[in-house]
């Protein structure tokens, strides 16, 4: 048994995309470890954001863990190019996935690791037979498509209930909580589970993008909990 440490993945959504590169490097030097990049399409949520040119000149530049979050409708036609692109870890959407399990092979066929998304309106129970197959669960804590939502607090139990899941059955898979996490809640998060904390406007809403990876940090690992 060891104190787990969780880690702040800033959201790049919310950054200052004039000033990526040295934004990105602030939220290095605060200790993220983890870049998180939503993809949109237009389509499968109401935005658009970056696509494949952005990955690729981010992997140059970082050597940051790039989490590539595709909020697509069609996710397989995009796995092979952000996996080329530089992506380590590809989360796709239960609600965007025929075929989820097969979608979820062909990432880890890519080399990369295969993570599912939840809406705030998707229950837990439908991914009962692809857990053993993810590295991580994302739990949108927000609706999906924009910065800057409020923390929608019943999402909670949802992490709550994945964690106890995951101790129930000896998996090994990361929670993730995305969108609203603050210094407010980054604790209560942690304690319900999170492994990953994904914070945008957080972390880039002011000019001290390195202090606020590091207040994060410090309010979501006080007091660690103690996990297998």
């Amino acid at each position: 048994m060891s104190a787990a440490v969780v880690e702040i993945a800033p959201s790049i959504l919310a950054a200052d995309f004039a000033r990526l590169g040295v934004q990105v490097n602030q939220a290095e030097s605060g200790g993220a470890t983890f870049l998180h990049i939503d993809v949109m399409d237009g389509h499968f949520v109401p935005n658009i954001s970056i696509g494949i040119p952005v990955v690729e000149s981010l992997r140059k530049h970082t050597p940051m863990v790039l989490d590539c979050h595709l909020m697509v409708s069609d996710p397989d036609a995009f796995i092979d190019p952000f996996c080329k692109a530089g992506a380590q870890m590809i989360t796709v959407h239960q609600e965007a996935c025929t075929h989820l399990a097969r979608t979820l092979g062909l990432i880890a066929d890519l080399g990369a690791a295969p993570g599912v998304a939840l809406n705030p309106a998707t229950p837990v129970f439908l991914l009962e037979e692809v857990l053993a197959q993810v590295r991580q669960v994302l739990v949108m804590t927000v609706n999906p498509g924009f910065g800057g939502q409020k923390f929608i607090a019943s999402a909670m139990g949802k992490i709550e209930r994945l964690d106890r899941i995951r101790a129930e059955r000896g998996l090994d898979f990361l929670i993730q909580a995305d969108g609203g996490v603050t210094t407010a809640n980054a604790r209560a998060l942690a304690e319900a589970g999170c492994d990953i904390l994904v914070a945008g406007s957080s972390v880039f809403g002011t000019d001290d993008v390195t202090g606020n990876v590091i207040a994060l940090s410090d309010c979501a690992n006080r007091s660690a909990p103690v996990r297998a």
